[in-house]
C-alpha cells in the first residue's frame, strides 16, 4: 500500500506542474496547501492505521 501511495502522489504532482507548465490551469499549490494540508495529515494517519504492522 505504501509504494501505491507514493506512486498516487508522484502522478498526482507531476500531473499539476505539467498542465501548470502548459497554462491549462491556473491553481496555486501554495494556496491549496494553505487550505487543505489537515487533509494531509488526516490521509497519512489513516495510512499509518490501516498499514500498521502486524
Amino acid at each position: 500500500m505504501r509504494g501505491n501511495v507514493a506512486a498516487i502522489v508522484l502522478v498526482s504532482v507531476g500531473s499539476y506542474l505539467l498542465l501548470s507548465n502548459l497554462g491549462l490551469i491556473n491553481i496555486s499549490l501554495a494556496q491549496l496547501l494553505r487550505t487543505w494540508w489537515p487533509a494531509l495529515l488526516i490521509a497519512v494517519g489513516l495510512s499509518l492505521f490501516f498499514t500498521g504492522k502486524k
